[in-house]
């Protein structure tokens, strides 16, 4: 069953600096939260406790993150006319799980625009091909928040037929067709599956070391173009770069995660 996105990641204030949040059931791949969905959690508190939409966000992350309560601690390291930063810890009893550091402030209404590259080219969102089927027992559960759409082709991993590319690119939208705005966009970075189960790579669980998003502009309604890419596996790690564009044509957000190289199935 889907849920709200803006439910899913609600959190409560109770003093200066302090949030309770809730890690809900059915955001998870295996037991475990989606590494942007978490994300979003913490930035929701540190957007709170600073007035202002997320610009740059780093997150590394420290342990899993079974569902439950969790609180969150934020601090201001800075507190500026037009960019505010800090930190925030996500914990769960006596265990962090995820620590942030972002700046919030609104993008600069700027005439300046120098664009070297566009959005991909996507065959319309009802000819592409579903993400997951969440009434498969072997999807993850979060796939029944979500409606991804993949570019014909990128789901070939999924039969034993990889692209040998290590790029995926399709459409994203929540299930209940609910808004995107930039905290929305933590969990889009991380919701398609990773780049490099394309590669022709003996491929399996690849978690999340660290995570950094810049918020380009809050979207447009409508759902949003995707692209991710992995160019190096090489010590035991490899990267996944992203673009999202909406469906003005713009770019909204751009993603880097390193993760562990991914472990065999």
């Amino acid at each position: 069953m889907s849920q709200a996105f803006g439910d899913a990641t609600a959190v409560e204030r109770v003093a200066a600096g302090r949030y309770r949040g809730t890690i809900h059931d059915g955001w998870d791949i295996g037991g475990n939260a989606n590494g942007g969905y978490v994300l979003a959690i913490g930035v929701r508190a540190m957007a709170e406790e600073a007035g202002r939409p997320p610009l740059t966000i780093t997150a590394h992350y420290l342990s899993p993150a079974p569902p439950g309560p969790c609180e969150l601690v934020v601090e201001t390291v800075r507190h500026g006319r037009r960019l505010v930063t800090s930190t925030a810890a996500l914990v769960q009893g006596d265990r962090e799980l995820m620590r942030v550091l972002g700046t919030f402030g609104q993008p600069a209404d700027s005439p300046i625009t120098a664009l070297t590259a566009g959005p991909p080219q996507l065959p319309d969102y009802a000819n592409c091909v579903i993400g997951s089927d969440p009434s498969d027992p072997q999807v993850p559960q979060i796939a029944a928040q979500l409606a991804i759409r993949l570019r014909p082709g990128d789901d070939g991993f999924r039969r034993g037929q990889p692209s040998g590319i290590a790029e995926h690119a399709g459409w994203f939208s929540f299930a209940d067709g609910g808004p995107i705005d930039e905290i929305g966009l933590l969990l889009v970075v991380d919701a398609f599956p990773p780049a490099v189960f394309s590669s022709g790579l003996p491929v399996g669980w690849v978690p999340t070391v660290e995570l950094t998003v810049h918020i380009r502009a809050r979207p447009a309604p409508g759902p949003l173009r995707c692209v991710f890419r992995t160019r190096f596996v090489a010590g035991g790690m490899l990267e996944e770069d992203g673009e999202v564009w909406d469906s003005d044509d713009r770019l909204v957000a751009q993603s880097r995660q390193l993760a562990l190289t991914p472990r065999t199935p």
